[in-house]
């Protein structure tokens, strides 16, 4: 039987260090709010996948205006979060049905690329479990209780999302309590014992969290992504 495909997107920022009263994932680029842009990628993907967007209670009725203001006509159906991201994803995953795919992604990553969307979910099919990394190019050190060291740049990759995975094995992960150890969907999945496979990601599929990453999405926008 073939599996359903499901996106589960979590908007939950406040736009602090963007200093501005705005959500971040309300702000517009190119004329458009950053999370339309972010649904936009996964309609291009494939426009059969099911889209949840989990969002803070208070921010429901705003994102509902945004959508009559922009003609956003896309479907996709709106959950409302909770303390956590981690609390957040697990109420969008009552809204799934099994056998299906699950992609988990951030709100303010609207840049991912069709290519990195499509590799995550072949080999989640395949495997289970995928999420997408990119190479360092800068040199990292770690720090200890005595000062710090280089380390080897190519043992260590950055993680993006989206983070897509067999949906009834991420739910059952997300059955687990909550531990400050989940940073993101893999290590919920990993805590569970299940193996984390990685697929090439998009160096352009930044979080926006900053005003700089504001800046480098608009050109990159500009620019035909």
């Amino acid at each position: 039987m073939k599996k359903a495909k499901f996106a589960v997107i979590v908007a939950g920022g406040k736009g602090l260090r963007m200093q501005t009263d705005i959500s971040k994932q309300f702000i517009e680029i190119q004329g458009k709010p950053i999370l339309m842009h972010t649904i936009e990628a996964f309609s291009h993907y494939d426009s059969s996948v099911q889209i949840i967007v989990v969002l803070p209670t208070t921010q429901i009725e705003f994102w509902a205006e945004l959508c009559n203001k922009h003609g956003f006509r896309l479907p996709h159906q709106v959950v409302v979060g909770s303390e956590s991201r981690f609390h957040s994803v697990k109420n969008g995953l009552e809204e799934i049905k099994i056998p299906a795919l699950v992609a988990v992604h951030d709100g303010v990553r609207p840049l991912v690329s069709t290519e990195t969307i499509s590799r995550c979910f072949d080999k989640a099919e395949k495997y289970g479990a995928a999420i997408p990394v990119v190479d360092l190019v800068e040199s990292i050190r770690q720090i200890t209780i005595n000062g710090s060291h280089s380390v080897d740049r190519s043992a260590y990759k950055l993680v993006q999302t989206p983070q897509v995975f067999d949906a009834e094995m991420l739910i059952k992960a997300y059955k687990q309590e909550f531990s400050p150890f989940f940073t993101d969907d893999a290590s919920v999945v990993e805590a569970i014992g299940k193996e984390i496979h990685l697929v090439e990601g998009n160096c352009e599929n930044i979080k926006i969290t900053t005003t700089f990453d504001l800046v480098m999405a608009e050109k990159v926008f500009k620019t035909g992504n």
